[in-house]
C-alpha cells in the first residue's frame, strides 16, 4: 500500500504554541486525495492519522482514531502522542514510528495495548511520506507519518467463532461415528450375550489365520457348550436360559483381550480365538475361565442359578494346518470335554508330521 503525498498546510499556532486544525488548500488534488482517503479509511471501519515525523505532531486524523487514542471531544491537530497516551504506550509509538523512518517505506506492526482499562489489539500499518507546503518538490515540506489503524478483535473474534464451529462439526463427526460403529457393531452381536456373531468370529478367525500363516506365529480356538441344564433350571424356562447366556457373555469378554474374539455360535455353544497364544497357555486360561463358570451365581426372581461348561481347545499350525482342520480338531476336543461328563477342558491332539 502507498499513499500519495499530501498537500497539507496548517493555521498560525494558537496561544499554546500548539498548530491549529489542519487546513487543505480548497481544489486542490492533493486535498481531495486527503479527503478520499479519510472517507475510505473511515468506510473501512480503520483509523487514520497523519502526523509530522519531526515533532510527531499530528496533522489530520479522523473520528476514528480521535475517538481510540482521546475521544471525541480531544482534537488530534497540533497533539502527540504523548499527549493523548499514557507515557509508556506513547514511547511504545514513538518507537514504531522511527523504525518506519529509518525503513523509509511501509512497515506494518502489531500491537497489544491497554486503552481506558481495556485490553486491545491493532495491526498498524505506517507509512513515511513527504507533505507539501507551497512547493512541488518533495523535499520542500516535512517528513510525514501516515498511519492506519485495523482493530484485530473482530478478526479474532471471527477466528473464534470459527474455531468453535469446526470443532463443533469435529465433535458431531465424532458422534456420528460412534453411532455408526455401535449401529455396527450392534448388528454383528448377539443381543443375549453381548458376544459376536458367528459370521464376523469367522471373519476373525480368517485374518487370524492369514496373519499367524504370514509371521509364523500360533493362536488357539477353542469351543465351548454349557452342560446339561438341572432339572431346577429347565423348569425356570428361557428366562432362565438368557440369563445364563448373559453371564456366559460377561465372563468371556471379562476373559479375553482387545486383540481376541469370542462369539455365540448357537443355543448354547460359543467361540473364543486367542490371538498368539499357544496350546498350552490357552489350556490353562480357559480353566480359570471353567472355573469362574462353576462357580458363578446368577439371580433370578430371588432364585440362585448356576451352570459349568465344557470346552475343547485346539491350536493352530500345532494341531492343525487348515481352518477346516483346525475346527474339526476343536469339535473333536469338545466332544471328548462332553464325553467325560463335562465341567473340563480337553486339549485336540497335537500332530506329528513325518520327517
Amino acid at each position: 500500500m502507498s499513499i500519495p503525498a499530501i498537500n497539507v498546510a496548517t493555521a498560525a499556532p494558537d496561544s499554546t504554541g500548539k498548530p491549529a486544525e489542519l487546513r487543505v488548500a480548497p481544489g486542490s488534488i492533493d486535498g481531495l486525495l486527503a479527503q478520499s482517503l479519510l472517507a475510505l479509511a473511515t468506510h473501512q471501519g480503520l483509523a487514520l492519522g497523519v502526523k509530522r515525523a519531526d515533532d510527531g505532531r499530528y496533522l489530520m486524523g479522523n473520528a476514528t482514531l480521535a475517538e481510540l487514542l482521546g475521544g471525541p471531544a480531544e482534537p488530534l491537530a497540533g497533539r502527540s502522542d504523548a499527549d493523548l497516551l499514557d507515557p509508556a504506550l506513547a514511547a511504545l509509538m514513538r518507537a514504531a514510528d522511527q523504525t518506519a523512518l529509518a525503513q523509509g517505506g511501509q512497515f506494518a506492526s502489531e500491537h497489544r495495548i491497554e486503552l481506558r482499562g481495556e485490553r486491545r489489539e491493532f495491526q498498524v500499518l505506517r507509512v513515511v511520506t513527504s507533505g507539501v507546503a507551497g512547493g512541488t518538490s518533495p523535499d520542500a515540506g516535512p517528513r510525514l507519518i501516515c498511519s492506519l489503524w485495523r482493530d484485530l478483535a473482530p478478526q479474532h473474534q471471527r477466528e473464534a467463532q470459527l474455531r468453535a464451529a469446526l470443532d463443533q462439526l469435529e465433535e458431531l463427526q465424532k458422534a456420528n461415528e460412534g453411532l455408526h460403529r455401535e449401529l455396527t457393531d450392534q448388528g454383528l452381536r448377539d443381543q443375549a450375550s453381548g458376544l459376536y456373531s458367528r459370521a464376523h468370529f469367522d471373519d476373525q478367525m480368517r485374518r487370524e489365520l492369514d496373519l499367524s500363516a504370514r509371521e509364523h506365529r500360533e493362536f488357539a480356538l477353542v469351543y465351548m457348550a454349557l452342560d446339561a441344564y438341572s432339572d431346577k433350571l429347565r423348569q425356570l424356562g428361557p428366562r432362565a436360559h438368557d440369563c445364563i447366556c448373559e453371564a456366559m457373555g460377561r465372563l468371556l469378554r471379562g476373559n479375553t483381550r482387545a486383540m481376541d474374539a469370542s462369539c455365540r455360535i448357537d443355543d448354547s455353544h460359543f467361540a473364543v480365538l486367542l490371538s498368539g497364544v499357544g496350546l498350552a497357555t490357552a489350556h490353562a486360561r480357559m480353566e480359570g475361565l471353567r472355573r469362574q463358570c462353576a462357580t458363578q451365581i446368577v439371580m433370578l426372581d430371588g432364585q440362585e442359578l448356576s451352570f459349568t461348561v465344557a470346552m475343547g481347545v485346539a491350536s493352530f499350525p500345532h494341531t492343525a494346518h487348515s481352518q477346516e482342520a483346525l475346527i474339526a480338531a476343536c469339535d473333536a476336543a469338545l466332544a471328548e470335554a462332553r464325553r467325560r461328563g463335562g465341567n473340563t477342558v480337553a486339549l485336540a491332539s497335537i500332530r506329528f508330521d513325518a520327517a
